[in-house]
C-alpha cells in the first residue's frame, strides 16, 4: 500500500502537530493504512516542550507531498487549501478531521470528513480512539492532552466545548500527569517570544483568511505580558506591512493574547481599517485596540470579520 501523510495546516501550533501523530497512529492501527505524520513547519516553543517532555520525536518538515513520491493526504486541524501544502490541489484527500469552519474544500470522490465544533482537533481524534477500541499509548495520549490544553487555554476559551472536560481528565490519567500543573508549564513555555524576529513572531500562528473579496492574515501570538510584545509596536508593523505588500493581503492582524488573564490587543496594518473597527465595535488608535475577554481567532475573531468584511 502506498505510504499516506498525514499533517495539520502551515505554520503548526501544537494541535495540527499532535493531531496528526494521534490519527496517524489511529489510521495505521484500525483502518489499517500506511501513514505517516510529518508537518509543513518546525515546531514552535510550545509544541517543542510537549514533545519532549513525553519524548515524542518531531514529525519531519515537508514542503510538498509530491517532493515525497506520495499523491494521497489526510489533513488535520485544517480544510481550507490556502492553509495547507503548496500542491494540494493535485492531491488526493484521504480524509478531514478538523474542529474549524469548512471553506473552500471540494474533492473530486468521496472523501472521509470528521468536523466537530469542539476546542480541538485532538478531542475528536481522541474520541476516534475511544470509538474504535483502539489503545491510546502514553505519549502520544501525552501530545494529544497538550493540544487540548493549548487551543483551549486551560479550558477557560470560549470554543471549549462541555466534552472536552471528560476527554482532557481522560488523556491526563493515561500520560500520568497532573492537568492543572502540567498545563500551565506548557501555556508559559510558549510565552517566551524576545528570542524571536518580528518576522518569525508574526508567523508563528498565522492563517489566511479570504473574506468576500479580500485576503486576510491573522497572526496570534501567546503571552503573559501584553506590553512587553507592544514595546515592538513599530518593528511588528513594519513587518507586517512588508508581508501585505509580499502577499497581496488587504490586511493584517495581530492578536497578542494575554493567556493569563484571557484579553487579547489587535494589531492592524491593511487598507480596511473601519471594517476591523465595525467588526468589534472598536476603534484603533495608533493602529491598536484592546479586546476584553477575546482569546480564540476561530470563535471570537473570523466570524467577526466575515459579517463586517461582507460575507456571512
Amino acid at each position: 500500500m502506498s505510504k499516506i501523510l498525514v499533517f495539520g495546516h502551515q505554520n503548526p501550533d501544537t494541535d495540527a502537530i499532535a493531531s496528526a501523530i494521534g490519527f496517524s497512529h489511529l489510521a495505521n492501527q484500525h483502518f489499517k493504512l500506511n501513514t505517516e505524520a510529518v508537518a509543513l513547519g518546525a515546531p514552535n516553543k510550545e509544541t517543542k516542550y510537549a514533545l519532549d517532555f513525553f519524548k515524542v520525536d518531531a514529525p519531519r518538515v515537508i514542503k510538498s507531498a509530491s517532493s515525497e513520491g506520495v499523491d494521497t493526504v489526510i489533513l488535520t486541524d485544517h480544510n481550507e487549501f490556502q492553509q495547507s501544502i503548496i500542491d494540494i490541489k493535485e492531491l488526493t484527500v484521504w480524509g478531514v478531521v478538523d474542529h474549524h469552519r469548512i471553506a473552500n474544500f471540494a474533492t473530486a470522490d468521496p472523501v472521509f470528513f470528521r468536523a466537530e465544533p469542539v476546542g480541538s482537533s485532538s478531542s475528536i481524534v481522541t474520541r476516534m480512539f475511544k470509538e474504535n477500541q483502539v489503545d491510546i499509548p502514553k505519549k502520544i495520549a501525552g501530545i494529544l492532552l497538550s493540544a487540548i490544553i493549548s487551543d483551549t487555554l486551560l479550558l477557560k476559551s470560549p470554543t471549549t466545548h462541555l466534552s472536552d472536560r471528560t476527554t482532557a481528565q481522560y488523556l491526563a490519567k493515561i500520560a500520568e500527569v497532573d492537568f492543572e500543573t502540567y498545563g500551565l508549564k506548557l501555556l508559559k513555555a510558549g510565552t517566551n517570544l524576545a528570542s524571536y524576529l518580528e518576522s518569525e513572531l508574526l508567523n508563528l500562528d498565522a492563517k489566511t483568511f479570504p473574506l468576500d473579496k479580500e485576503n486576510v492574515r491573522v497572526a496570534q501570538v501567546n503571552t503573559v505580558n501584553i506590553n512587553e510584545v507592544l514595546a515592538r509596536q513599530a518593528a511588528l508593523e513594519k513587518a507586517m506591512q512588508a508581508e501585505v505588500e509580499q502577499n497581496g493581503y488587504s490586511d493584517f492582524i495581530l492578536m497578542i493574547t494575554d493567556i493569563l488573564n484571557s484579553n487579547s490587543e489587535i494589531l492592524a496594518v491593511g487598507k480596511n481599517n473601519k471594517k476591523i473597527e465595525k467588526a468589534f465595535g472598536i476603534q484603533l488608535k495608533d493602529h491598536h485596540a484592546f479586546l476584553k475577554g477575546v482569546v480564540s481567532r476561530k470563535k471570537q475573531i473570523i466570524p467577526q470579520l466575515t459579517k463586517s468584511y461582507g460575507k456571512v
